[in-house]
């Protein structure tokens, strides 16, 4: 499934809809870094590999624009431990 995500910087997420239903990824800015707080998939979009999709995105963001990552969502945090080739941005 091919997702389109946004970066909504008024509510601080990054957020996809699909099927009417909307999954984000929560962040808050640090000087030269970007802190992920919080992943949430409804219900009804669980199982469709939507988070694995938005975190590889997100960090890919951070990568991009030369941001370290704080990790602080479990799920951004078990991924990038499962993708060590993220490591550079912690």
């Amino acid at each position: 499934m091919e997702l389109t995500i946004q970066n909504n910087t008024t509510k601080h997420q990054f957020e996809t809809v699909v099927d009417g239903h909307t999954a984000l990824i929560a962040y808050t800015l640090f000087p030269g870094g970007i802190a992920y707080i919080h992943t949430e998939v409804p219900p009804e979009l669980e199982g469709k590999g939507i988070a694995g999709q938005m975190a590889k995105y997100v960090l890919e963001y951070a990568r991009e624009n030369h941001l370290k990552v704080k990790p602080y969502c479990p799920y951004v945090n078990a991924y990038m431990k499962r993708h060590p080739e993220y490591n550079d941005l912690l």
